[in-house]
């Protein structure tokens, strides 16, 4: 099979042929409809030698959807042609936080040495993936392999950061989004779905800040160095009730924590680099801020019930599995606006 690989440290990724993969005993074999294509790879491609925790080649893709091609010794409640999008944090599904769903929180992972697919398994930018478990599927029924693959991480990821926040998000709130492109769009949709707050976004870009407004902004504002004093006058100096940076760079984490209000929540979902100061001074009295990580498998069956009733839709442009490389340039370049989706064998 034909599948995208990074495979030397410093390069681009390559489309290469590998032997098709054949599942074993409890896994599941996938024929790929629709792979996404996301900052976290290019992040991945970006660490030195010597920090980098994953065995070249490494095929890529954390996001995917596909039907299932095959079925290992043992597993049931599946059958061949299932349309399923993959729940993509793997984890060993024993330990307190797995038995809670929250297979993104699991306490062994690292120890035995279980990675998600694209992120250290190999991953969803193949012709076919094989899956570990059926536990790690969840029905389609019905929605759009190219619209749905998105979720399964830039939906996924804000939602359940929002819904962390979800105490703090009241009428007459104010929710700040930075970063408003594959998991940012989305996260405004989410915010305009499940909360009554006033959304105010921030790019650099003024094509994202437009789709921004298309999807729910209430309104935009250029991410440049005035960016907190106007999200400041917006609010009448109090400031944000809940902040979600998915940058995650050193100027938007600042961004971050001057927007924030009293008893303000900041989740920095972007992986830039950027740290944020917290102690006494150093933000508004008891703001909270935390660094979250995908969601749970539960929270992905309910970002999917969302697209389902038309509440959440993702902005796609497609490419072949020839054509991977040139979306991941154009991502890096800043020239995707939404999400890219791959179509294996498209």
């Amino acid at each position: 099979m034909k599948a995208l690989q990074y495979r030397t440290i410093g390069a681009a990724p390559e489309v290469v042929t590998v032997p098709d993969p054949e599942p074993g005993p409890g896994q599941v074999l996938l024929k790929v409809t629709a792979a996404g294509v996301c900052h976290s790879d290019i992040a991945v491609m970006s660490w030195p030698a010597e920090n980098f925790p994953y065995p070249l080649p490494l095929t890529l893709g954390h996001e995917g959807v596909g039907t299932v091609a095959a079925l290992g010794a043992g597993v049931s409640g599946l059958g061949e042609g299932d349309a399923v999008a993959v729940y993509g944090p793997w984890g060993c599904g024993i330990c307190a936080k797995c038995a809670e769903g929250k297979e993104n929180y699991c306490l062994r992972a690292d120890e035995l040495g279980i990675r998600p697919p694209g992120l250290g398994a190999p991953g969803s930018m193949a012709e076919y993936l094989l899956v570990d478990a059926p536990r790690h599927l969840v029905p389609l029924d019905g929605l759009d392999p190219v619209a749905a693959v998105p979720l399964t991480d830039a939906g996924l990821t804000p939602y359940h950061a929002i819904k962390r926040a979800l105490p703090r998000l009241l009428p007459g709130s104010t929710a700040v989004v930075i970063g408003t492109g594959g998991l940012g769009h989305v996260a405004i949709q989410l915010l305009r779905a499940m909360t009554a707050a006033r959304v105010i976004a921030l790019d650099v870009s003024e094509d994202k800040l437009a789709l921004a407004r298309q999807v729910g902004a209430h309104e935009t504002v250029l991410s440049d160095a005035d960016a907190a004093a106007k999200v400041r006058e917006l609010t009448a100096g109090v400031g944000a009730q809940a902040v979600f940076d998915f940058v995650g760079a050193e100027p938007t984490v600042r961004t971050a924590g001057a927007v924030a209000a009293v008893e303000g929540d900041i989740s920095i979902v972007g992986i830039g680099g950027g740290a944020l100061p917290v102690g006494f001074g150093a933000l508004p009295f008891e703001v909270s801020v935390s660094a979250p990580y995908w969601g749970s498998r539960g929270e992905l069956i309910e970002v999917l019930d969302l697209a389902r009733a038309g509440a959440v839709s993702v902005h796609t442009e497609t490419y072949s599995l020839d054509e991977a490389p040139l979306a991941y340039e154009r991502l890096h370049a800043g020239k995707i606006n939404g999400r890219a989706v791959v179509l294996p064998n498209g």
